[in-house]
């Protein structure tokens, strides 16, 4: 309970002047595959560390896993 509020709190901050509902979406899939979604966190984090921007990281590793995000959002 206390680790979804928290959570929730996090997204809300990144992703300012999305609805409730939406957020709630995200939350629901992050909760499906979280293990995706770390994989893909660390991915990006190591990206950025070797000097990509966050945003051009993102996109690259977005596109790398494009295929598992579909089957989650399909879900």
């Amino acid at each position: 309970m206390i680790k979804e509020f928290l959570l929730k709190q996090v997204i809300k901050r990144q992703l300012k002047g999305v609805p409730e509902a939406e957020i709630d979406r995200i939350i629901g899939l992050v909760e499906k595959n979280p293990e995706l979604f770390k994989k893909i966190g660390d991915e990006i984090k190591a990206k950025v560390k070797a000097g990509r921007s966050e945003q051009a990281a993102s996109m690259e590793v977005m596109r790398a896993h494009q295929g598992e995000l579909q089957k989650v959002l399909q879900k």
